[in-house]
């Protein structure tokens, strides 16, 4: 050959500074556009009852709720169904988590455990909880261990079912490199067993957040004794939509608060796992 062959030189592209808010949206984009979903439904609903496309008999309107939770907090009775309210969703949630988690890996580890309990818990997850309130009722009576009980059942199967299926997937040729090595039982539970099993742990969790919610106000629906659920059903006995639509936005705000937690703990727990963003880096 008499001519020299040309090569292209290819350089690297100088990367363009980004702009410190451009930065800073990238940052913090999650949070961003949820609060610009959240305003833009609250100013449609708004505007839909000013101009009479939504009814405010049934709806109310944002401004409405908002002047019927003001007066609402400033009544002793209501921070006294708050408490009530707290107290039956705390203590039955806690109850759940804590007798789910461990059963639930019992269950999906030791396999004449199982055989025991799988019966019980595929009757159990199928019988609906709204069916079993009669028997709680004749029970312990409509107090407060009735509606601890409900959001305890709602929140148990919630969580202990996904644990079982998690303890079931753990990776079988780990745990054949851990006995291959002559590993302790205890080593093998807290380096694979529960750290494989912990994501479906918090599915689970995940899953009773709604659940529990539900079953205190299905819980105080029924006993009419005292709650947050006993403000909803009773405003909606007077016709007053602003004072209920004010308790229901309670417990969705709840909802919203403990699921983010969820997600937060999650993260905390999982800090060994790698990073699977493929975005780009702010």
């Amino acid at each position: 050959m008499t001519e020299a062959a040309a090569f292209r030189v290819i350089r690297a592209r100088a990367r363009r500074k980004r702009h410190p808010l451009r930065r800073w949206y990238r940052g913090n984009e999650r949070a961003i556009l949820s609060a610009a979903g959240i305003v833009s439904f609250i100013a449609a609903w708004q505007v839909g009852s000013d101009a009479g496309l939504i009814s405010k008999f049934f709806f109310s309107s944002p401004v409405e709720v908002a002047a019927a939770g003001a007066l609402e907090v400033q009544k002793a009775r209501f921070w006294e169904d708050v408490k009530i309210s707290a107290s039956e969703l705390a203590i039955g949630s806690l109850a759940a988590v804590l007798l789910a988690v461990p059963l639930g890996i019992a269950i999906g580890w030791y396999r004449r455990v199982s055989l025991t309990f799988d019966p019980w818990l595929n009757f159990f997850n199928a019988l609906p909880r709204v069916a079993l309130i009669p028997l709680v009722v004749l029970w312990v009576g409509l107090g407060f261990e009735m509606k601890t009980i409900i959001v305890f059942f709602g929140g148990f199967f919630s969580i202990i079912l996904p644990t079982v299926e998690g303890v079931r997937t753990v990776d079988r040729q780990l745990l054949d490199v851990a006995r291959s090595f002559r590993a302790p039982e205890r080593l093998i539970f807290t380096s694979l067993v529960i750290p494989g099993t912990l994501p479906f742990i918090v599915s689970g969790i995940r899953l009773a957040v709604g659940r529990v919610l539900a079953g205190v106000i299905i819980a105080e629906f029924y006993a009419q004794t005292a709650g947050l659920g006993v403000m909803i059903a009773r405003s909606e006995a007077s016709l007053q939509s602003d004072r209920m639509l004010f308790g229901v936005l309670i417990f969705t705000v709840l909802g919203i608060v403990l699921t983010e937690a969820v997600g937060i703990a999650e993260r905390y727990l999982q800090r060994w796992r790698p990073s699977l963003d493929l975005e780009e880096a702010a």
